[in-house]
């Protein structure tokens, strides 16, 4: 899922440490808003706008980031909608589907927050870390500039 290379170039303090940020600030957001999936997005949005124009390996990281919690915005805005559905209406029951929606999406979730302070910590040492399906999507969004 996770896979460390070297890219192509020692990214300073400075680019390390934003392109850490570009993590943790989802982190962050779920503090700020847990119930309400799109406040991870939101902030990790609001932060890949401000970093776009910084070096390769931030804007990657931050590319990266952003389509990570696209993911998890769908995912967790199906569950909280079900939730919602099934808190306030009288025709919504909790069924073997639910339980079993919610247990994926619980999983999805944590192997997500994992993944995430993982990143976090070796792009904040300089090492680049590509996420499957994320990683090869960042590179065709992602290109350096010449």
């Amino acid at each position: 899922m996770i896979k460390v290379t070297n890219f192509a170039y020692k990214p300073g303090e400075h680019e390390a440490e934003k392109a850490s940020n570009s993590y943790l600030m989802s982190l962050i957001a779920i503090m700020g808003g847990l119930p309400l999936p799109i406040i991870n997005l939101v902030a990790t949005l609001i932060f890949y706008l401000g970093n776009r124009k910084g070096t390769y390996f931030v804007r990657w990281h931050c590319t990266q980031a952003l389509l990570s919690q696209i993911s998890v915005l769908f995912i967790n805005s199906y569950g909280f909608w079900w939730t919602v559905s099934i808190v306030f209406t009288s025709d919504e029951s909790i069924t073997n589907n639910y339980i079993a929606y919610i247990i994926a999406a619980l999983i999805f979730n944590l192997s997500e927050f994992i993944a995430t302070i993982y990143t976090a910590i070796q792009v904040r040492k300089g090492i680049h870390v590509s996420w499957w399906f994320y990683g090869s999507l960042s590179n065709l969004i992602c290109k350096p500039t010449l």
